[in-house]
């Protein structure tokens, strides 16, 4: 493993997944740019984390506010997808709209994202792009159409990508965890188990991260999956 100091973008870096993983990273001498609708539960006094506030489900100005990021920092050398959002049930208890929310907040956003950045990463001797997918990703599951389809989504991107990328040096991951501790599943009417084997913890996933990121430049871990020790999903009490 190398431990070279890297200039690193994270989506949804105030919460959740992202925040682990943005700690995790810059406690290893990393350089982080936070992306996040709102930092207000976030304050970092990290002098190598900067906090960018931006809505990715404001697609209209999204591109033109990304090449901004983009042109402000040219020597970005790692770029990680956190953010994302859930919504489940039967496919006729969505409306239209709730469908494309969801679509645009977890696959094109994305999109979005590695295609804003992506020049700037083939720049590099060598960088990393890392999509955190779900388990989602890997099989379909009932109450979860919409959303399994925007991982299904992301997981063909991550890998498409991979093979489009790796001759220009620019290394394609994705991460795949299972139920996250997380304030997720805080509007969701199921959450994961009590005990501490039937959840994940956002560092679980940071751990992950941090392990591709600091890889030797020659190696590409392509898909991690993570799952807590036992499965175990519960409907929340009624109030």
């Amino acid at each position: 493993m190398t431990h070279r100091t890297r200039k690193i973008l994270v989506t949804g870096a105030s919460a959740g997944i992202g925040r682990a993983t943005s700690e995790r990273l810059l406690s290893d001498g990393h350089e982080v740019i936070g992306i996040a609708r709102d930092f207000s539960k976030f304050s970092c006094s990290n002098r190598s984390f900067t906090a960018i506030a931006l809505d990715l489900e404001a697609l209209d100005s999204l591109p033109e506010q990304l090449q901004q990021i983009s042109k402000a920092h040219q020597d970005i050398d790692a770029i990680i997808c956190c953010a994302g959002g859930g919504q489940f049930g039967s496919l006729e208890e969505f409306s239209y709209d709730q469908i494309r929310s969801l679509i645009d907040l977890n696959f094109v956003s994305q999109a979005y994202v590695a295609r804003a950045f992506m020049p700037a990463l083939k720049k590099q001797q060598s960088s990393t792009l890392i999509f955190i997918g779900s388990e989602a990703a890997l099989k379909g599951s009932r109450k979860g159409s919409i959303y399994c389809a925007t991982k299904f989504a992301v997981r063909g991107l991550a890998q498409a990508l991979r093979d489009e990328c790796s001759k220009s040096g620019v290394a394609v991951s994705i991460v795949n965890p299972g139920m996250v501790k997380t304030a997720f599943f805080d509007e969701l009417d199921f959450t994961h188990g009590d005990q501490g084997d039937h959840y994940l913890l956002p560092e679980d996933v940071a751990d992950a991260i941090a392990l591709i990121i600091n890889a030797r430049n020659s190696v590409v871990l392509d898909e991690i999956n993570l799952s807590p020790l036992k499965h175990v999903v519960q409907p929340k009490p009624s109030n």
